[in-house]
C-alpha cells in the first residue's frame, strides 16, 4: 500500500503487521461487540448541511481543552499495551502528538513508563490516565510520578472497576510480553518488522507497575492481574480525594449517564469524557455520540464535556463538536497508524483527521472550529 488516504488504510496495514493477539486487543469490544460497532456507525446517521458562497479564507481548527491550547479539538486517548502495537509505542505516539500540537494521554497500563515518555519528549507536558487500584500507596506514588514528569492533566477512568469480557483476548491468551506458545510463535513469524523492532527495545512489560508494586515482579495475564488489583469499591469520595491529591486539572473518563454527569460536576472535576470505553465494557450500552447531547444539555454550562468512541475521521470530530463536545479523543485511529508505520503512521493519522476536519468545516460554511454548533447539522438526523 503506497498511498494512505484514510484511517481505514492504516487499519488494514496494521492488521498485516501487528501480531494477532495485540491487534485483536485494540480492535475488539466486549461480548457481542454491539456497542463497539454502534460507536462508529451512529456517526453516519448524523447528516451535515452543505453551505456555499461563504468566504473560506483564514480557517482555523485551533482551540483549547481544559485551558490548554490544541491544534484541533483532539487528544490521544489512553490505550493500554500501546507499546505492544509497535516497539516503544507510547514514546513514538507522544512524539507525534507533541509535533502536531495535541495532548497525548499515557495509560496506567502502558508498556513505556511515565519516566520513559518524559525523558523521550524532553519533559514536554502530557496527560496521564489513572486507574484506581486497591493499593492506595501505589496510587499516591503514581500521582507523584506524574507530577514529577510534568504531566499537565490527570484523566481518571471510572468505568473499569471490573473488566468486561472480551472473547478474543481470552482465546488469544493476551499477555505482555506474549507467551511463547506454538500458535503465537507461528503468528509472530509472519510479522518480521514487529519482531525485529521488539528485539531492539527493553520495554516489553508494564513498566508503570512492574517494580513499583510490592510483590509484583512480572505481570502474567493482564485480565488476571486487573481482576485482583482494580478496585470495585471506587466511589465519588475517591474521586474527590484524587482531585485534592493531584491538585491540577482533572478529567473524568467513562461518563454515559446524565445523573453521573451531575455527580462528576459536584466532585470538582474540570472536564468529563462521555465514553463507554470503546465498547469494551458494558455491551448493549448507547454509543458515545448518541449519549453526548443529553449530557451536554444537562451539565455543559457547568463543566467541559469531551467524548470518545468511534472517531475514525475529521468528520466525526466535527459532528461531536457540533453536538457540544469541547474535545474528542482518538484511540483506535492512533493504534492503527502506530501498528502500520510507527511514529510516521501516527503522524499520518493526525494529518488525515485534521485535513478532513478542516475541509468538512469549510464545506459547512465555517472557518473557525470555535463557532461550530448544531446549525451545521441537518435537523432530524441527531
Amino acid at each position: 500500500m503506497t498511498v494512505i488516504t484514510c484511517i481505514e488504510d492504516l487499519r488494514v496495514l496494521a492488521r498485516r503487521r501487528v501480531p494477532r493477539m495485540f491487534y485483536d486487543y485494540a480492535d475488539t469490544g466486549s461480548w457481542t461487540e454491539s456497542t463497539y460497532r454502534a460507536n462508529e456507525a451512529d456517526f453516519d446517521k448524523i447528516l451535515l448541511r452543505q453551505r456555499v458562497a461563504v468566504n473560506l479564507e483564514n480557517r482555523t481548527t485551533r482551540t483549547t481543552m481544559v485551558g490548554q491550547p490544541v491544534a484541533m479539538p483532539v487528544a490521544i486517548a489512553p490505550v493500554g499495551l500501546t507499546g505492544m502495537q509497535h516497539a516503544d509505542g507510547e514514546i513514538l505516539v507522544a512524539r507525534a502528538a507533541k509535533k502536531f500540537g495535541i495532548p497525548f494521554t499515557l495509560s496506567t497500563m502502558s508498556i513505556c513508563s511515565i519516566e520513559d515518555v518524559a525523558q523521550a519528549t524532553g519533559n514536554h507536558p502530557f496527560w496521564f490516565q489513572l486507574y484506581v487500584m486497591r493499593d492506595r500507596d501505589f496510587i499516591e506514588r503514581l500521582i507523584d510520578r506524574a507530577k514529577a514528569a510534568n504531566c499537565s492533566a490527570l484523566v481518571l477512568t471510572l468505568d473499569l472497576q471490573i473488566i468486561g469480557q472480551r472473547h478474543k483476548d481470552l482465546k488469544n491468551g493476551l499477555s505482555a510480553p506474549p507467551k511463547l506458545t506454538l500458535p503465537n510463535i507461528l503468528n509472530m513469524m509472519t510479522k518480521p518488522r514487529w519482531c525485529m523492532a521488539m528485539l531492539g527495545t527493553p520495554r516489553r512489560e508494564f513498566r508503570n507497575i512492574v517494580g513499583h508494586v510490592k510483590g509484583v515482579e512480572n505481570m502474567g495475564s493482564l485480565s488476571e492481574w486487573t481482576a485482583r488489583q482494580f478496585d470495585p469499591a471506587l466511589s465519588w469520595a475517591d474521586v474527590e480525594w484524587i482531585k485534592k491529591r493531584w491538585g491540577g486539572p482533572l478529567i473524568l473518563k467513562g461518563i454515559q449517564d446524565v445523573e453521573d454527569a451531575r455527580l462528576a460536576v459536584d466532585s470538582g472535576a474540570d472536564a468529563l469524557i462521555v465514553s463507554n470505553h470503546g465498547g469494551r465494557q458494558l455491551d448493549g450500552a448507547p454509543s458515545s455520540i448518541s449519549a453526548l447531547p443529553a449530557i451536554v444539555e444537562a451539565v455543559g454550562h457547568r463543566i467541559e464535556v469531551h467524548m470518545d468512541g468511534g472517531i475514525r475521521s475529521g468528520q466525526h470530530v466535527l459532528k461531536a463538536v457540533a453536538l457540544g463536545a469541547k474535545g474528542t479523543y482518538i484511540g483506535r485511529a492512533m493504534v492503527y497508524g502506530l501498528g502500520a508505520l510507527g511514529e510516521a503512521g501516527v503522524e499520518a493519522a493526525l494529518k488525515i483527521i485534521h485535513k478532513e476536519l478542516d475541509l468538512t468545516m469549510a464545506f459547512c460554511g465555517r472557518t473557525d472550529i470555535n463557532t461550530v454548533d448544531r446549525s451545521i447539522l441537518l435537523p432530524g438526523t441527531f
